[in-house]
């Protein structure tokens, strides 16, 4: 039963990978466990799950933590958005019941030009979820690209930090920062980040996040 359980395991694993899913660690979650809810921009939209920066947070969190376990999964799935997060967040806490949130949602929708009220209430109402399940949220800043106006993209990144200071969250003001507008780091669409700009989204959140590991 054990070798099933570990083939099984391996087989979820490289089938999530392919479809371009969500990627966890072999070991199941348990207590130091962080919950990734993103979009491309998490789940390494042109490279492998295994490089995008949810796998190197892990990596810092086990070099800057003296606990002795850190599991980190990466739920995010390209093309998501605030609508489709609701959806799938209350299963996701309630089958790895992580004690951090980190929610980078609400890209998409902008893209799309969906209203921004609507955004807000999704993102609220998944603030609200993980909050509810005793989780600590830290709420991921996105900025879109400037063709799309000021007059939709100044309200729709200003959302975030609203949303951080309404419910008390901890918050990375600009995902991107450093890295957005930077050839050399952003893949030839201009939308998302390069492998070399992991390590810088990382100095990013680490940035803003010194405290939110607390217990």
């Amino acid at each position: 039963m054990r070798q099933f359980f570990k083939l099984f395991t391996f087989y979820f694993m490289c089938m999530a990978s392919a479809a371009g899913s969500f990627w966890m660690p072999i070991a199941w979650a348990k207590d130091n466990t962080v919950l990734v809810m993103g979009d491309s921009l998490s789940a390494g939209y042109g490279m492998s799950l295994e490089q995008a920066w949810p796998t190197l947070l892990q990596g810092k969190l086990h070099e800057s933590s003296s606990k002795e376990t850190w599991q980190v999964i990466n739920a995010s799935v390209s093309g998501e958005t605030t609508q489709g997060g609701v959806r799938r967040l209350p299963a996701l806490l309630e089958k790895f019941e992580p004690r951090w949130v980190l929610l980078e949602l609400g890209a998409n929708d902008g893209l799309r030009g969906y209203p921004i009220v609507n955004i807000t209430a999704n993102l609220s109402a998944m603030i609200e979820q993980i909050q509810a399940s005793g989780a600590k949220v830290a709420v991921l800043g996105i900025q879109l690209p400037p063709n799309y106006g000021a007059r939709y993209t100044s309200p729709f990144f200003a959302q975030y930090a609203i949303l951080a200071k309404k419910y008390n969250t901890a918050l990375v003001p600009f995902l991107l920062e450093n890295v957005a507008g930077n050839s050399e780091l952003m893949q030839a669409d201009g939308l998302h980040p390069t492998l070399s700009a992991q390590p810088i989204i990382i100095a990013n959140i680490w940035q803003h996040l010194g405290e939110f590991w607390l217990p």
